[in-house]
């Protein structure tokens, strides 16, 4: 998706409602931190650490990695937990609306959250799950001039060869590296 694209997305969630405020964080943390809809499913309460402004990410692998809270992202949060968040037993950040109120049963909670709001944004990109968030604002960091390095950064790769799967997508960028055929 492009920019514009993504703006459609987290434009057209109804954040008068519990489920439009929740759904707007959630879509939030993919759009601007490049989260995965496992993460998203696994933070906890006591990962976020309001002060610092800071959260844990549980990541693949098991791996743990701190990662600044933007004000939007923490704004969006603060919004859904304070006003809207049902009192429950689980730890979990984002739990379901309707009763047994409980934490997302998987990702595909998540991917079903994007496929409505790429929906509501009138969009049908060839892929409809919540990594299409996270391509996208790699794609859109790398059309910005950011380096394969702070994009893998960003994105938690371990691997720099697994961050090079973005380069691909870029191919106005490409086009521009590319030499001439010889005549």
């Amino acid at each position: 998706l492009i920019p514009d694209e993504v703006d459609r997305v987290l434009g057209n969630c109804d954040r008068e409602t519990s489920t439009g405020r929740r759904d707007y964080a959630i879509l939030l943390l993919l759009a601007r931190l490049g989260l995965r809809a496992g993460e998203i499913v696994a933070l906890q309460l006591d990962d976020i650490d309001w002060r610092a402004g800071e959260f844990l990410i549980r990541g693949k692998g098991l791996s743990h990695d701190r990662m600044p809270l933007p004000v939007d992202v923490g704004e969006a949060l603060t919004s859904y937990l304070r006003l809207d968040r049902p009192r429950c037993k689980t730890r979990r950040v984002f739990v379901c609306m309707k009763a047994p109120r409980s934490g997302f049963a998987g990702p595909s909670s998540v991917t079903t959250i994007v496929r409505r709001a790429l929906d509501r944004a009138g969009l049908r990109p060839a892929f409809k799950g919540a990594h299409v968030l996270r391509h996208s604002l790699a794609t859109t960091m790398l059309r910005s001039g950011a380096s394969m390095n702070e994009i893998g950064e960003l994105l938690r790769h371990r691997s720099p060869s697994t961050t090079e799967i973005y380069a691909k997508l870029d191919f106005d960028g490409l086009r521009t590296l590319a030499h001439p055929w010889p005549s």
